[in-house]
């Protein structure tokens, strides 16, 4: 838990943003928020550059902006402590965390605001929209636009309900004393950071809304296929951690793939864990044949093989940290007696 005294709130909002390597985009993103619709004396922006190679504090406070700018610099320590220290500097009572690779429209931070009515503890999700160039981005970044669009339209259901695990980094917003008030993120997670952080507010009390018009659009510069992979596996091994701190909770426990995909891939994902290291060139057949589709233009062929691809690689991180069948055994009672006390 973090011993940070509640700021003082000087702005009605501060803005988020962690930053690695990244001057160009980060310079676009302040320029866009220089044209907001909110008043510039009612937030601030706060930037953490989290080790970037090259420097990013003087150049970004060369900038004329008609907002407060505030830059932190610290030695690179993932973006979780990144955002972490973001947060606990921002004077404003709503803080909005977002990423340096995201465009924002003028009414962004308006749209935010006013779902954050005096006295209530809302937790907001806005809605991530792919930029216009996606068509250009390789075929598992294609997938992840489609799974924030597809994750959209679910929330956009009227009676539909966001909920803790649904929380991403990439645009949202909440009262500071209750990130405070949480601990806010666990800095030893490399991954899913984001959701084990909404499974805490959630069960403080924070009550989680989408807001589809408060929307950013984002591009993407990941190209490297084995860097995707190997995130994949990784976030099998945090979400096996965010499983053991919350085993209440059904949906971030990473043996859920085994019961919620498609039956038909359902043997696939179960190799990767029976067997590794063996089935590795099964998960980069699976890829190729998704490649296949999508040249074909069989789009939803192509986002099913990557789906297929992705899972197996993150279920042999989860088992990996699952540490052998009995740690395997555990994690799957853990999600069926999770599944059975869930409302």
């Amino acid at each position: 838990m973090s011993n940070a005294p509640a700021s003082p709130a000087t702005f009605r909002l501060s803005v988020v943003v962690a930053t690695y390597n990244r001057l160009s985009l980060m310079e676009r993103l302040l320029g866009q928020l220089a044209q907001q619709t909110l008043p510039p004396g009612d937030f601030e922006v706060v930037v953490v550059d989290d080790g970037s190679a090259t420097p990013v504090r003087e150049p970004l406070e060369a900038l004329s902006l008609p907002y407060a700018l505030r830059v932190e610099v610290q030695a690179n320590a993932g973006a979780a402590a990144a955002r972490h220290r973001g947060v606990l500097a921002a004077r404003g009572d709503v803080v909005l965390v977002t990423d340096d690779d995201m465009q924002v429209a003028p009414d962004f931070l308006e749209r935010h605001l006013e779902q954050h009515p005096p006295g209530s503890r809302y937790v907001v999700l806005g809605r991530i929209r792919p930029d216009p160039g996606v068509g250009d981005m390789p075929l598992f970044e294609r997938w992840y636009a489609y799974l924030n669009h597809r994750m959209a339209e679910e929330l956009s259901v009227p009676g539909a309900r966001a909920r803790g695990n649904h929380l991403y980094t990439g645009n949202v917003s909440f009262r500071r004393a209750d990130y405070v008030g949480v601990g806010g993120f666990d800095k030893s997670l490399g991954q899913s950071e984001d959701v084990e952080l909404g499974v805490r507010l959630e069960k403080a009390g924070c009550t989680f809304r989408f807001a589809s018009d408060a929307y950013v659009l984002h591009g993407s510069d990941h190209v490297s296929f084995e860097k995707w992979m190997r995130r994949a596996n990784r976030y099998g091994m945090f979400d096996t951690h965010v499983s053991q701190k919350h085993p209440d909770v059904a949906q971030v426990n990473p043996w859920r793939l085994l019961f919620e995909t498609n039956p038909l891939a359902r043997p696939l994902l179960a190799s990767a864990v029976v067997a590794p290291e063996a089935t590795r060139k099964l998960t980069h057949a699976v890829m190729s044949a998704a490649k296949a589709a999508d040249k074909l233009g069989l789009s939803k062929a192509a986002f099913a093989g990557t789906s297929v691809a992705y899972g197996m690689e993150y279920l042999r991180g989860a088992r990996a940290q699952a540490g052998g069948w009995s740690g395997i055994a555990r994690g799957l009672y853990r999600y069926i007696r999770a599944g059975e006390d869930e409302p």
